[in-house]
């Protein structure tokens, strides 16, 4: 096997020259650094990265930590993530567990801790779980898709925002009865952005009068768990409501397909909204908000590499574009 010994002798200089060369590290004239380089070339020589990242400190890999990565949204987000490492020469490792399990607690405290990386992206972090702390005290470049934190550069959405716009647009076609479908509302499986989310339906529905018609449906937001929360909604008329608002378009599609099941019709009897524009979402004609993660991906890798060529560079916060997409699953409810 080639080493950088036989580069060294091939080119004519010393062995610590050649790995300056090659490495970046160090001062190297231009003439030699070109002598070294067509040495290499010539004997297929590649340097070893583990040695190279002894070398100069760095590893050229990120951690990115998510709740998980089976969902449309994170699975987005990581595509996007990954080409834009890729692009920079950078790998990625990925650390998934769920929020406020015991493996995310061992993650944080053990497995990050006894990795080498050059930076951190950190995905829907928990702040009242002090995930943001435990991560600020590695000394890393860290940057947080989703919530807000004061201590590293941010990419997000407003969520309450998005939401109170989706539930507003059901207001304005003169829903009253609007139920809020999402995940679980006092447990620790309900996200901050769909807390966030929650409280913008809430704000919505208060802002117009209608705070006594306020009832959040507590389901997974998955598309079968939605389902099955939903048909069992939609199944008593006593307590169906004329318009559902949901925390994403998983859980919007899954009350689409339920009230298909049972024969009410979409939007005549039941107008769906949800957030996301899910890539499923035009084919159900669901009308959502959209927004773009593999964009949200790229952003973040934009401000985490700002952060590690610049430790002193601002933290910035980036607020992702996100918008109204009015489809054919929302009307005015039947007889307005």
């Amino acid at each position: 096997m080639t080493g950088i010994i036989d580069v060294a002798l091939r080119a004519g200089v010393a062995k610590s020259t050649a790995s300056r060369a090659l490495s970046g590290n160090g001062y190297v004239s231009a003439e030699t650094r070109e002598r070294v380089e067509r040495a290499a070339r010539e004997l297929a020589y590649s340097a070893h990265s583990s040695a190279s990242s002894l070398a100069t400190g760095r590893t050229s890999t990120i951690g990115v930590i998510m709740p998980m990565a089976d969902r449309w949204y994170f699975a987005e987000l990581l595509a996007g993530l990954q080409q834009a490492l890729v692009d920079h020469g950078l790998d990625l490792t990925l650390y998934g567990a769920a929020e406020g399990s015991a493996e995310r607690a061992r993650m944080l405290d053990h497995a990050l801790a006894g990795r080498r990386f050059d930076g951190i992206i950190a995905v829907c972090l928990q702040p009242g779980a002090h995930e943001f702390e435990r991560l600020t005290a590695t000394g890393l470049p860290l940057v947080s898709v989703g919530p807000f934190s004061e201590h590293a550069s941010t990419v997000t959405i407003d969520d309450v925002a998005a939401s109170r716009v989706a539930t507003e647009h059901l207001i304005d076609l003169g829903h009253e009865d609007i139920a809020f479908l999402g995940d679980v509302v006092d447990g620790d499986r309900f996200s901050f952005g769909e807390r966030k989310r929650l409280e913008g339906y809430r704000q919505a529905m208060t802002a117009a009068g209608l705070e006594d018609r306020i009832r959040a449906l507590r389901t997974p937001s998955t598309i079968p768990e939605a389902f099955a929360t939903t048909a069992a909604l939609l199944a008593d008329r006593r307590q169906r409501p004329t318009a559902i608002t949901a925390v994403c378009d998983e859980a919007a599609i899954g009350a689409l397909i339920a009230a298909g099941r049972l024969g009410i019709g979409v939007p005549n009897e039941l107008s769906v909204t949800g957030i996301d524009d899910h890539r499923y979402a035009e084919m159900f004609g669901l009308t959502t908000i959209r927004q773009t993660p593999q964009q949200q991906g790229a952003e973040a890798v934009r401000l985490l590499r700002a952060r590690m060529l610049d430790r002193e560079s601002p933290i910035e916060h980036v607020s992702a574009p996100a918008s109204l997409v009015v489809r054919s699953s929302t009307a005015p409810p039947r007889g307005s």
